[in-house]
């Protein structure tokens, strides 16, 4: 009798979490995303706004931004690392610009948004004025209304 009702636990709470998956709007989602996220780029960016964008995404996120970190391995502290290299950058723009182009959706569990970034600043490390302009694309897995991994791309 206990495998029995252990056996519908699990059922139902996998049943559960695919019905929870596929009522999130990926595109809201992915607005929400890209709005948070680019608040962490402003130059009047604080530890909220870090907060902010490090709550939608999993403790054990993994992110690769192509070509400089090409492991995206899911690690227990990726949140805490993502923290802690985004802390050392927060207020480094002087200047911020990004428009979103695009998003795409893909079934439940991926969604990818495409755009533009500019800015301006001064290296934390070396003091030395930093200048970019790109276009991105960011493939986001979600995994429990949460994103799981980040894989980044620019031109």
């Amino acid at each position: 009798m206990r495998v029995v009702i252990g056996i519908f636990l699990i059922v139902a709470s996998i049943q559960n979490a695919l019905a929870e998956t596929k009522q999130m709007d990926l595109k809201e989602f992915a607005n929400n995303y890209y709005k948070t996220m680019v608040a962490t780029q402003s130059p009047t960016a604080t530890s909220k706004e870090l907060e902010d964008y490090l709550a939608l995404l999993t403790d054990d996120i993994g992110h690769s931004h192509l070509p400089y970190v090409t492991d995206d391995s899911r690690l227990p502290d990726g949140k805490q690392a993502m923290r802690k290299g985004m802390t050392f950058y927060l207020g480094a723009h002087t200047e911020f610009k990004s428009e979103l182009l695009d998003v795409f959706t893909f079934n439940t569990s991926a969604v990818a948004i495409r755009y533009t970034t500019s800015a301006k600043g001064i290296h934390p490390q070396n003091k030395q004025p930093l200048e970019y302009s790109n276009v991105m694309m960011e493939v986001l897995e979600i995994e429990d209304g949460k994103v799981a991994v980040i894989r980044k791309y620019h031109e």
